[in-house]
């Protein structure tokens, strides 16, 4: 895999380095009029919000500007966003004043509710009809995989010609070539497949152990990401009781034999969680042995008879289980 540096140079990219063009160090000016506009849309009645700029110190505010500035020269901050103009009519909606002047913006700014969304727009427009053949599309980030190198090549002169046509700009330093794997929405992906990040499993395994509520959902929130990398992941956790039922015996069930009031407590318990049971196949765990032959005897009484109809309903099995074994 080829290392991002700052010594790599263009140049030193045969396939890139007739398309200069497409990674200048700054933008040209204002991006053309194209079939995608940005627009905001207001909800009627809805007033423009008037909020005073927020108050720094004299020192502070040069700190900020100096870190700004740092972050600029070092291209951490170039927003691709401004590659999109925002439709006329909608430019005094993005009216903000600081403490020296008032600006509007021409161009699409980053941090808008829907940027994200039409910038989308406009890269699946552009790269529509190579999308899935061999280009994959994320917001400003542009993926391009190809068997071997000569069909690579050609993949790849392809994109950056049209990036120069429809006037769209990369950062250079920002780019990667000719590698064989990478790391995309937190996964790493090669030839093989789409793999877990081994930063991530190390994050995982050094996790402190969570002792509230708060911080087991953190946790879970962690582990679930990856639960498609790892078979039977439901299982791994140890079983839970979720829930309790019970209620006092009504006065001619006190007449029943033992037997009746065991099965009359399975058919109760099927009744109370319908909504969990039915359709799903499920497990009766009961110290009552006799049961486990239930469907089998040919004896029954009436209500023996209904409860077995009612049983018909349900895809259960009953198994005996020991007493002293059983989960309280």
């Amino acid at each position: 895999m080829e290392k991002k540096s700052e010594d790599k140079r263009l140049e030193n990219i045969p396939e890139v380095r007739e398309f200069l063009d497409v990674f200048p160090k700054d933008l040209p000016g204002l991006p053309p009029v194209r079939q995608v506009e940005f627009q905001i849309n207001l909800i009627p009645g809805a007033e423009p919000v008037a909020r005073a700029p927020y108050r720094l110190a004299p020192l502070k505010m040069q700190e900020l500007s100096d870190q700004l500035q740092e972050l600029a020269d070092r291209s951490f901050i170039r927003p691709s966003y401004h590659q999109l103009r925002v439709r006329d009519e909608d430019i005094p909606k993005t009216a903000f004043r600081t403490r020296c002047r008032h600006y509007e913006f021409q161009v699409m700014p980053l941090g808008l509710t829907s940027a994200p969304t039409v910038f989308m727009d406009l890269m699946n427009r552009v790269c529509k009809p190579y999308l899935d053949e061999f280009v994959i599309v994320f917001i400003d980030d542009i993926l391009i995989y190809s068997r071997n190198k000569e069909e690579h090549a050609n993949h790849l002169r392809i994109i950056l010609e049209l990036l120069r046509k429809e006037k769209l700009y990369a950062k250079f330093f920002k780019c990667d070539f000719r590698i064989s794997i990478i790391q995309f929405l937190r996964n790493l992906i090669n030839r093989q497949g789409i793999h877990v990040d081994p930063a991530k499993i190390k994050a995982v395994k050094n996790w402190a152990s969570p002792t509230t509520p708060t911080e087991i959902r953190q946790f879970l929130g962690l582990t679930g990401y990856y639960q498609r990398f790892i078979k039977d992941f439901s299982k791994i956790a140890k079983e839970k009781v979720i829930v309790y039922a019970s209620r006092q015996l009504k006065p001619n069930e006190e007449n029943y034999t033992t037997h009746d009031l065991e099965l009359g407590s399975v058919v109760f318990t099927l009744k109370s969680w319908i909504h969990y049971l039915y359709g799903t196949k499920c497990t009766v765990f009961t110290d009552h042995k006799s049961l486990q032959r239930i469907l089998d005897q040919k004896e029954l009484n009436m209500r023996q008879r209904r409860w077995i109809e009612l049983l018909a309903d349900y895809d259960c099995e009953i198994r005996y289980h020991l007493e002293k074994e059983m989960l309280w």
